[in-house]
């Protein structure tokens, strides 16, 4: 897990990646190479999982990696 933040928001509405992927318009694997650290998400997808998620969560927050988990 990459974004443990993210895998908890994810986890606690019952957002599979497949539904995110979808709702985002992507590939499965796209959203999986992400989220996995893979490859780098832009800020710009990183604002529409936000607002697809509905959170109030900042961004630094929400999209805090492993090595600098944010409280």
């Amino acid at each position: 897990m990459y974004y443990p933040n993210l895998e908890a928001e994810l986890k606690r509405k019952n957002i599979r990646r497949i539904d995110l992927a979808k709702a985002l318009g992507l590939a499965l694997s796209t959203i999986s190479d992400k989220l996995t650290g893979k490859s780098d998400i832009s800020l710009a997808l990183a604002k529409k999982i936000k607002d697809f998620l509905g959170v109030d969560t900042p961004l630094e927050v929400l999209f805090a990696t492993e090595g600098n988990k944010v409280a």
